[in-house]
């Protein structure tokens, strides 16, 4: 069986995790975003925002555990695997943030495809920040634009998520995932 390997992305407070989260309830397996689980180990060893002081460095191990994920993805057994994010987020966020890259990013979106690839546009009433979030929701809209740019550039039809439910939005995705 080829799995197919289903990005959801969009900026921070688009509901995301909750899809993502909604959609593992329902059995399918799901990636979880791997960004926190990096700022929390930069907090224990007393870096409190890895992304702001050495973003290169944090792009780096994302790039490491996203193409870890990927590679999972692919080998597993499941007809779809779902993931919070792909590889061409890393440099979109770099793109938002207005830091020079090594090709390595390039290459591994290159490299590395995704099966469809649903965005989620930035929704206000849903919109909060937390510890791991320091965008505020202009931000957020720009990075939307930033992840449209990068997907596109690497030539992926991008579906849009409908605002809605959590339940609607992974029924949603699910009724167009079973459709391709």
């Amino acid at each position: 069986m080829n799995t197919k390997t289903i990005v959801i992305t969009g900026g921070p407070g688009s509901g995301k995790t909750s899809i993502i989260n909604e959609l593992t309830k329902r059995g399918f397996t799901c990636f979880e975003e791997i960004s926190r689980t990096i700022i929390l180990k930069s907090r224990e060893v007393g870096i409190e925002q890895l992304f702001l002081t050495n973003p290169i460095k944090f792009s780096e191990l994302l790039l490491s555990g996203r193409i870890e994920q990927y590679n999972e993805a692919i080998k597993s057994n499941n007809e779809f695997v779902f993931l919070d994010r792909g590889i061409p987020d890393i440099p979109a966020y770099m793109d938002f943030k207005g830091n020079t890259y090594s090709e390595i990013f390039a290459q591994a979106c290159k490299n590395h495809n995704y099966d469809s690839v649903f965005i989620l546009a930035p929704w206000q009433d849903i919109f909060i920040t937390d510890n791991e979030r320091y965008e505020n929701f202009d931000q957020a809209l720009e990075i939307h634009e930033k992840l449209l740019d990068t997907y596109t550039r690497y030539g992926y039809d991008l579906r849009d998520v409908p605002f809605g439910s959590i339940e609607a939005r992974a029924d949603h995705i699910i009724n167009v995932v079973k459709a391709l």
